[in-house]
């Protein structure tokens, strides 16, 4: 089951070196908030690892936590 789903038109989302829409011919991007106060997240990305990290909260959240959200690029 894929979770990268178009807010749009709910159509699976191609990813081409970013998040693309075929049907709505739209790019998107992918958006972490955090789970905890919304803010916006900051993704750290290492060695083949993400991890996102709120300045808000000032600490690294779980992945599993995140709420994404794509937004038109």
């Amino acid at each position: 089951m894929n979770e990268n789903i178009c807010p749009v038109c709910e159509e699976e989302l191609e990813w081409t070196g970013k998040y693309h829409c075929s049907a709505c011919d739209e790019n998107y991007i992918k958006v972490g908030f955090c789970p905890d106060c919304d803010a916006e997240l900051e993704k750290l990305q290492a060695c083949g690892a993400a991890n996102y990290f709120c300045n808000s909260c000032n600490e690294l959240k779980s992945k599993s936590r995140i709420r994404f959200e794509f937004q038109p690029e």
